[in-house]
C-alpha cells in the first residue's frame, strides 16, 4: 500500500529522507485522482525498498500544497535527497511516472 504522507510527517518522511520520493497530491472528490490511485499503488509495490511512493490528501493537509504552489490535482511531486526535482500536473500513465522515477534512481 502506498504511504500516507501528512503535513505533520512531510518534513521527516520527504525532506529529511535521502531516497527518491514520489508524493501524489490528491482528494477524494477528484475523478482523475481516483483514476491514478491504482497506478500509485502499483508503483509503491514495484519500487518498495528502492523509492518511497505515497499519497497526500490535500483536503486534510493544506500546508504542503500551499508550500509547493499546487494549483490543480492530481499533482505529483518528485524529490531526491529532500530536494524537489520534478512537479507533474494531471493524470499520467504508469510508464511516464516510472520513467521520471527511474531518471532519479
Amino acid at each position: 500500500m502506498a504511504y500516507e504522507f501528512t503535513d505533520a510527517t512531510f518534513q521527516t518522511e520527504v525532506i529529511d529522507n535521502n531516497k527518491v520520493t514520489l508524493v501524489d497530491l490528491w482528494a477524494e472528490w477528484c475523478g482523475p485522482c481516483r483514476l491514478m490511485s491504482p497506478v500509485v499503488e502499483d508503483l509503491s509495490k514495484e519500487y518498495e525498498g528502492k523509492a518511497v511512493i505515497g499519497k497526500l490528501n490535500v483536503d486534510d493537509n493544506p500546508e504542503v500544497p500551499v508550500n509547493y504552489n499546487v494549483r490543480g490535482i492530481p499533482t505529483f511531486l518528485l524529490f531526491k535527497n529532500g530536494e524537489l526535482k520534478d512537479k507533474i500536473v494531471g493524470a499520467q500513465t504508469k510508464e511516464y511516472l516510472k520513467a521520471r522515477i527511474e531518471s532519479l534512481l
